[in-house]
């Protein structure tokens, strides 16, 4: 599952850095903070690892 934004990326990224114990949980921030808890360090990794270019810098929520 690739992310749809670079806000979206940028929040797995912080999020897989605190599973790997790379920075401290308590430094998260939002959404990084849910990720961290909700998801495996594979969906971090799928997540953050797209590339940037042609990315919206948000998307907008429409649920």
């Amino acid at each position: 599952m690739p992310a749809k934004s670079k806000a979206q990326q940028k929040a797995a990224g912080a999020a897989l850095s605190a599973k790997r114990g790379e920075t401290k949980k308590s430094e998260l921030k939002g959404a990084s903070r849910s990720m961290e808890k909700s998801m495996s360090e594979k969906e971090l990794e799928d997540l953050a690892s797209v590339k940037r270019k042609g990315k919206p810098e948000h998307v907008e929520d429409r649920s």
